[in-house]
């Protein structure tokens, strides 16, 4: 099991304070997603625990793209993972915001 952090530059999130949201099932090649609100306004603080070690530079470049694409700043993500790809990372991150607060690119 490896552990990774990152704290990402992105714009503004059109959602204020909610509930914790979790999406997704931890599950062979998929992973969950919880939202919360964030303790910095500027970044989108990300943690991941994922089954698959070794993978930082990809899991790096899916998280920049991501918050390159939406709105994420003020959110706070725990990922889940079980071995999913770079595009079932990225469809589950995209349906977590979507579903809690609406943000689109």
């Amino acid at each position: 099991m490896e552990r990774l952090v990152f704290d990402l530059e992105s714009r503004r999130s059109p959602a204020g304070p909610r509930a914790p949201l979790v999406v997704g099932v931890v599950a062979s090649g998929n992973l969950e997603v919880l939202v919360e609100p964030g303790a910095d306004e500027a970044r989108c603080h990300v943690e991941v625990a994922t089954s698959a070690e070794g993978f930082r530079e990809i899991w790096a470049a899916v998280l920049r793209d991501f918050a390159a694409r939406r709105p994420v700043a003020g959110l706070a993500l725990a990922v889940n993972d079980a071995g999913a790809t770079p595009a079932v990372v990225t469809l589950r991150l995209d349906q977590a915001v979507e579903e809690y607060g609406g943000a689109r690119p």
